[in-house]
């Protein structure tokens, strides 16, 4: 597989789709091949490896699954990602248990799709990694596979990083809970998902779901689904996470907004690996492995009893802290040239020198948003460069680590004022569309939703 241009192949017998799914997918500066069946990408000649498969479950003559299935026989390993009109949840869970990287329901939203495959682009390298390792210079664990799979998207050479991947290699083959600390930013979920691809259920689901994203109403019924009737609205019985996620790995992020009336129900699953769904009396049962995450104390929580004590030390397994950013600033440098990387290369632009004005400021920053933070300032950076060297005003970064918290996130008027007019007139451009391709957030290289929340913090008003 080429890493510097990505592979992607999308097979739907609708025209109209592979050519939208097409510009999409090109726009995010990935080669795309299409075809109109699964037949038609048997027979084609392909390139020798491709990053992820785009696929459609409802194909004429050999439908999307079945083509999985084609693939597995003759053990073609590419990342799959099903796209479906249908919704049909049987299908869903079929396509998930097969190892299905992620399973869209038409109409999808840009991003959803595009992060997707972002994911499946990341998976297939680490299995290209395994299989160009030479026989001498394996190092198996108990199953065969190499303990370091999993970690390529992890930058960073600081003893405190080390330590917790350390800790991640400990408990990863075996099934216990994990509960991963750390501040927004830092990367819970990276680490969460090093933790499943390297453990035994790798070629399993793993299902995520952020605790504090769903409203409390709906936060059971995305854990443990519901039946058809159960309440107003339920027109169709739903698969919950925890159902989805068996014989694999169930992600919990933000554990600790997860309301007190929900604990129990959560304990129990942890317990007894059973639950109902909603609207139901049949006990059902499921063998994922949970893994949590949280940037709150959740033992002062249980002291002031927002949280379980019993629910926390059934968490509270094997906790592994990730260190904020300012706690490794050495990682800093490989951190940038990473993120450069990254953006250079979606947004088909060539910066070759990142000068020391900007390079020296960005290690001294604290960085309170940590990882997350800095990848979104290398983002706007790359946005902003004319030329093959990544410009200030990243060097102003040098003045904010000398200003008190309350003026901090105030001081880069020379960065907002150029990020904000280099948006207006992408959007004026493209007539004010945001998201689709040809839209302003495919010709700035970012998500619709970072767009969108851009627009929103830089006071940007389409005019009536």
């Amino acid at each position: 597989m080429n890493e510097k241009n990505p592979f992607v192949f999308v097979v739907d017998d609708d025209a109209s789709i592979r050519d939208s799914l097409k510009d999409l997918i090109s726009s995010a500066g990935l080669n795309v091949q299409t075809f109109a069946s699964a037949q038609e990408f048997l027979a084609s000649t392909r390139p020798d490896a491709a990053s992820c498969l785009v696929l459609d479950v409802k194909l004429p003559g050999l439908s999307g699954l079945d083509l999985q299935q084609e693939l597995a026989k003759v053990d073609i390993q590419i990342p799959i990602i099903f796209i479906t009109g249908h919704g049909d949840i049987p299908m869903s869970v079929r396509a998930m248990k097969a190892g299905a990287i992620e399973f869209l329901t038409k109409p999808f939203r840009d991003e959803d799709l595009l992060n997707a495959v972002e994911q499946a682009i990341n998976r297939g390298r680490q299995i290209e990694q395994l299989e160009n390792r030479s026989a001498d210079d394996k190092e198996y664990s108990e199953d065969g596979v190499h303990s370091q799979i999993g970690f390529s998207e992890i930058v960073g050479q600081s003893a405190a990083l080390r330590r917790a991947l350390k800790e991640v290699e400990t408990v990863a083959p075996t099934d216990s809970t994990v509960i991963i600390y750390g501040e927004t930013g830092t990367g819970k979920e990276l680490i969460a998902r090093v933790i499943h691809n390297i453990s035994l259920r790798r070629s399993n689901p793993f299902v995520k779901l952020n605790c504090a994203a769903i409203p409390t109403g709906l936060l059971e019924s995305e854990l443990f689904g519901h039946e058809k009737g159960a309440f107003t609205g339920a027109i169709a019985q739903r698969i919950g996470r925890f159902e989805l996620a068996n014989r694999g790995t169930m992600f919990l992020d933000e554990i600790g907004d997860i309301p007190l009336e929900l604990q129990p129900k959560l304990l129990r699953v942890l317990q007894e690996r059973e639950f109902e769904r909603l609207g139901s009396t049949r006990t059902l049962h499921t063998d994922a492995r949970l893994i949590a995450a949280t940037n709150a104390n959740l033992s002062e929580r249980v002291d002031a009893k927002r949280f379980r004590s019993d629910l926390y030390y059934r968490l509270n397994v094997f906790p592994i802290v990730i260190p904020p950013l300012r706690e490794r600033p050495e990682d800093i440098p490989l951190l940038v040239r990473y993120f450069v990387q990254k953006y250079t290369r979606r947004m088909n632009k060539r910066i070759d020198t990142i000068p020391g004005t900007a390079m020296k400021p960005m290690t001294e920053y604290h960085w309170p948003g940590n990882v997350r933070e800095l990848e979104n300032v290398i983002e706007r950076a790359v946005i902003l460069s004319r030329g093959s060297e990544l410009e200030p005003p990243l060097a102003e970064l040098a003045q904010q680590k000398a200003l008190p918290a309350a003026v901090s996130t105030d001081y880069s008027t020379t960065l907002r004022e150029a990020e904000r007019e280099h948006i207006l007139r992408t959007l004026k451009d493209t007539k004010w569309r945001i998201g689709g391709p040809g839209g302003a957030a495919a010709r700035l290289g970012m998500k619709r939703t970072t767009l969108s929340s851009l627009v929103k913090r830089l006071g940007i008003d389409r005019p009536s």
